[in-house]
């Protein structure tokens, strides 16, 4: 059976770029598309019990919205399989549920809440934290949002956060038939002072061993992607949100710890889910 591809709806303009980006995802991978609406209808709707035989408000409001996501996928191609689901549960509960039988979980960057200002809402940032599958939170300019520069960025952390991130990101680069750029910073020792010593140089030939143990399977499995591999020094963050500038997706690989409770992102990818200028995906390594 093909895992859907799930989108996380709830009819905010982010929502709404969401879909049309997990559209065109669909449409690469060949994958049908699951539009998700959860929400605890009481506490964030503020709906009241109707009247009569009068179906209540929030779930009239809950059916618009899915409606019309489902319309908007189906207007941007209507080639693409779509079913709907409206679960009475906290949304960002719902997504991660839905995340054991999904290829991905896509949500938008902001959602309907109160504080507009935030730079990222606290359902996507609670998905991307907790999903057992990979989320993509869909942000950036419009060029990141069109997938106009034809690249995609990997930012490779340590070797037990960069298995699925690697298979993830050279999938997602043969389904584009664009360049993966892989990445591994790497910081010269403070005591250096700056200066170039054999301690600094030794960084950076790890960085790059790393790079090369971690890809050597995926480039063998996926011959036709081309592959720019780049080790540079500087904090892993600032190097991934620059580059993200000139990419259509910025991956990045996270550990999963079962048992844990709580969100489970480190300092690289809060950074880049805050202020990355594409769309970023996160990428669980069990452990």
């Amino acid at each position: 059976m093909t895992l859907p591809l799930v989108v996380g709806v709830d009819g905010s303009d982010s929502c709404l770029e969401a879909i049309d980006w997990a559209v065109d995802e669909a449409v690469r991978h060949g994958l049908p598309l699951r539009l998700v609406y959860g929400s605890l209808w009481e506490r964030y709707e503020g709906g009241l019990p109707s009247a009569g035989h009068e179906r209540p408000s929030e779930q009239m409001i809950a059916e618009h919205i899915v409606a019309t996501a489902a319309d908007r996928a189906a207007r941007r191609n209507a080639d693409v399989k779509v079913t709907t689901g409206i679960l009475p549960q906290d949304a960002a509960d719902a997504l991660v549920r839905e995340g054991d039988h999904a290829f991905a979980v896509v949500t938008g960057s902001r959602g309907r809440g109160r504080l507009k200002g935030l730079l990222l809402g606290s359902v996507g940032l609670a998905v991307a934290a907790r999903a057992p599958c990979p989320v993509v939170v869909v942000r950036g300019d419009r060029a990141g949002l069109a997938g106009t520069h034809e690249r995609i960025l990997l930012g490779l952390g340590e070797a037990d956060t960069g298995v699925e991130a690697v298979r993830f990101a050279f999938r997602e680069a043969e389904a584009r038939g664009c360049v993966l750029d892989v990445v591994r910073a790497w910081r010269r020792p403070a005591y250096d002072g700056g200066a170039r010593t054999a301690a600094g140089d030794a960084h950076e030939e790890r960085a790059a061993e790393l790079l090369d143990t971690l890809l050597e399977d995926a480039t063998a499995e996926h011959p036709h992607v081309r592959t720019r591999r780049t080790t540079l020094e500087g904090p892993a963050g600032k190097v991934l949100v620059d580059g993200s500038a000139a990419a259509d997706l910025v991956i990045i690989g996270v550990r999963r710890r079962t048992g844990l409770l709580g969100l489970q992102l480190g300092r690289v990818s809060h950074m880049l889910l805050h202020h990355a200028l594409c769309p970023v995906a996160v990428v669980p390594q069990r452990h």
